[in-house]
């Protein structure tokens, strides 16, 4: 796989052992959409302002490979930018989106899965937690569930993500499973299948 990233869960496996090897969020201006690949982190919502305000009539994401991120706080908060200057975010049929990227996919007002796009969840896990091992009252879901809650995802989603695979796994989502959840505004033909995912 590609060591591109983006995340709102804290670790994402993909990323390895070494988190200081990975690429931070670009953003390139192309026509009238923003095309997204790398890590989130703390650089994340600046870089973001800048290009937005150097490209002022954009409201358009394309999320080209985003994998994760290596600070799950930076996520949701540029997650909730994303969605309160109302952006749509695209995955493309040659893209990829997985565990945070995934969340900020969601945060889209428009959300559009082009057929063969890599959508992934899984458990999250850091700061000695596994979210699959916590009781459902456990105050560390909040910041997902809030998050969820507050860009109008139903809740039952971020449960199927911590079933759907471990902290070390990944799990790829099928058109059907993208549709039960409402991911996109549109329903999603079809997703890229485990061995394409895997292998971009």
């Amino acid at each position: 796989m590609k060591s591109t990233l983006l995340l709102i869960v804290p670790s994402l496996v993909l990323l390895g052992a070494c988190a200081e090897q990975y690429d931070p969020v670009s953003f390139v201006a192309q026509g009238d959409e923003i095309i997204v690949s790398g890590a989130i982190d703390h650089t994340t919502l600046s870089a973001f302002e800048e290009i937005t305000a150097a490209n002022p009539g954009i409201k358009t994401l394309v999320l080209q490979n985003i994998e994760g991120s290596v600070d799950d706080d930076a996520n949701v908060v540029f997650s909730r930018v994303v969605r309160a200057e109302g952006f749509d975010t695209v995955v493309p049929s040659d893209g990829l989106v997985a565990s945070g990227g995934t969340d900020l996919f969601l945060a889209g007002n428009r959300r559009t899965l082009e057929p063969g796009a890599c959508v992934g969840v899984h458990s999250w896990g850091g700061g000695g937690y596994v979210a699959a091992n916590l009781p459902e009252d456990h105050p560390e879901h909040d910041r997902y569930l809030n998050y969820f809650e507050d860009i109008g995802v139903d809740p039952a989603f971020y449960w199927f993500t911590l079933d759907a695979a471990p902290e070390d796994g990944m799990h790829w989502m099928s058109a059907e499973e993208a549709n039960r959840f409402n991911l996109a505004t549109r329903k999603s033909k079809s997703l890229g299948s485990t061995v394409i995912c895997e292998e971009r």
